[in-house]
């Protein structure tokens, strides 16, 4: 473990409204970096929703220069009820992650009945060894958003990422006002979900929140000369040649916005 790691995350929202940018391999990290966001969300799989990343991947996020740098575990893609075998991984997991000197982890999981998995989650923190834990989008699929948040709250988490169980932050704005007062400075609400330059600032003025998470991704062509076209690695008629990453522009735009 490093040495060198502060134990609780010190990126808070006291000051002005803060970006967290969701990367999904390491030139996200970097392009992040460049566009002048202080903190990540670390993960792979995107288009899965999001996985745990790799160890290497974290390892050089956490060597890249980016202040803080939070992992999220997640073993799988579809719904958030983990069975044993899946809890012990995502512990696994946890603990590499703080070992390669992840400032926090995200985390999440649910009942058969919709309600938070305290007992799960009570795991995967007491893993994280003391460092940030922010309660992932699993919160936009319970049935009781605002029994779910005390229980997160008593859990001792630190945020919960959510687009106010709405498609988009934008659309869930009303929702994210409610919890932000009902959450009253016991917890940050971090509002993500179709966050964009255009919208970032409606969204502060509409939920009353001071943290967003964005992906602030754009397409991209593969650099390969040769191509088999007619082969899909995964998805049926998926492009293999083009891949979403993580913009500087983008990024570098929503904190001006945000950020007058």
């Amino acid at each position: 473990m490093s040495e060198t790691i502060n134990n609780t995350d010190t990126t808070t929202s006291e000051t002005s409204p803060l970006l967290e940018v969701c990367c999904g391999d390491i030139a996200s990290v970097h392009a992040a970096i460049a566009g002048g966001a202080r903190r990540i969300e670390l993960c792979s799989a995107l288009s899965e929703g999001g996985v745990t990343p790799s160890a290497g991947l974290i390892a050089r996020a956490v060597g890249s220069g980016i202040q803080t740098v939070h992992v999220l575990i997640r073993p799988r893609g579809g719904d958030f009820l983990y069975d044993e075998d899946e809890i012990s991984i995502m512990e696994t997991d946890i603990r590499q992650a703080v070992s390669a000197g992840a400032h926090g982890v995200v985390i999440g999981a649910l009942t058969t009945d919709g309600a938070i998995d305290t007992t799960a989650c009570r795991r995967l923190i007491k893993a994280a060894e003391g460092r940030s834990v922010t309660f992932h989008r699993a919160f936009d699929l319970c049935r009781d958003p605002y029994k779910a948040l005390e229980d997160i709250i008593a859990l001792g988490c630190d945020r919960i990422l959510t687009s106010g169980l709405a498609p988009s932050a934008l659309e869930g704005a009303e929702t994210l006002r409610k919890l932000n007062r009902q959450a009253d400075g016991r917890i940050i609400i971090l509002a993500g979900g179709g966050v964009t330059p255009k919208n970032a600032r409606e969204i502060l003025s509409a939920s009353g929140v001071t943290e967003l998470h964005a992906s602030a991704k754009t397409t991209v062509g593969s650099g390969m000369h040769f191509r088999r076209d007619a082969v899909s690695m995964g998805v049926p008629d998926r492009d293999e040649y083009s891949r979403q990453v993580t913009n500087a522009g983008i990024v570098a735009e929503i904190i001006k916005v945000i950020s007058e």
